[in-house]
């Protein structure tokens, strides 16, 4: 499964990348008000920090604009998808952007329905939103099985499942059970990903003990040590 993380922090996108873990980014219009920068500079920016997709999110509702906007948003680098709603005019947008070769992220979907028009418009990410279901009293990760299921009946859909809206690890978890190709997950959850009490347990055990040896791995080798004591 490939990770994007869901931000338009430069700081955040920079400390994950560094890890190795990241394989792409996504932005919407609220993560880029959160930062107050120009929104075409943090595109052009992450885009330099991530070699994978970076969506970058039009902001009209017409397709005449919509287009105007993707194609304006492609030339600030070969990284950029171009998200567009999950709207007939989204869809229009859809099938002329990737027609153009840009990658394209169909957002908001939220039925299996929907997930097959993006499909057939050429998508190259279709992103279902599963907390905004559970939201709803209605299991989000449900329609992850659907679409996934869907879309292996058909070699020919080459779009990949965008799960969106991941609130918690159990949701990435899941999504990669069912064959979900990516996961876009905040910074939050990717650093839950890491967390287990047996994990921080072991390793304070193992720094305790390797204390006890006297020894230092940077010392230079043939250099003498403290021969481990044995127990009496």
């Amino acid at each position: 499964m490939k990770f994007f993380v869901d931000t338009a922090d430069l700081a955040e996108i920079r400390e994950l990348a560094s890890t190795g873990l990241l394989d792409g980014v996504t932005t919407n219009p609220s993560l880029v008000a959160k930062t107050g920068g120009n929104f075409l500079d943090l595109i052009a920016a992450i885009c330099e920090i991530v070699p994978g997709p970076v969506s970058a999110e039009v902001a009209a509702t017409d397709f005449e604009t919509m287009l105007a906007e993707g194609r304006h948003l492609a030339r600030i680098a070969p990284n950029v998808t171009v998200k567009v709603p999950l709207t007939p005019d989204g869809l229009k947008a859809c099938k002329a952007l990737t027609g153009d070769g840009t990658m394209v992220n169909v957002t908001l979907c939220f039925s299996a329905g929907q997930a097959l028009l993006a499909a057939k418009a050429g998508a190259t990410f279709v992103s279902p939103f599963v907390g905004r279901l559970d939201d709803l009293s209605t299991d989000g990760m449900a329609l992850i099985d659907d679409i996934v299921q869907i879309y292996r009946q058909y070699p020919a859909i080459a779009t990949e499942v965008l799960v969106a809206s991941v609130r918690h690890p159990m949701h990435l978890v899941a999504a990669a059970k069912m064959g979900a190709h990516v996961a876009t997950i905040p910074p939050a959850v990717i650093r839950q990903l890491f967390k287990h009490p047996l994990t921080e347990r072991g390793l304070e055990q193992f720094v305790k003990d390797w204390a006890t040896t006297g020894q230092s791995i940077l010392g230079e080798p043939g250099e003498a040590v403290q021969p481990l004591r044995k127990p009496a």
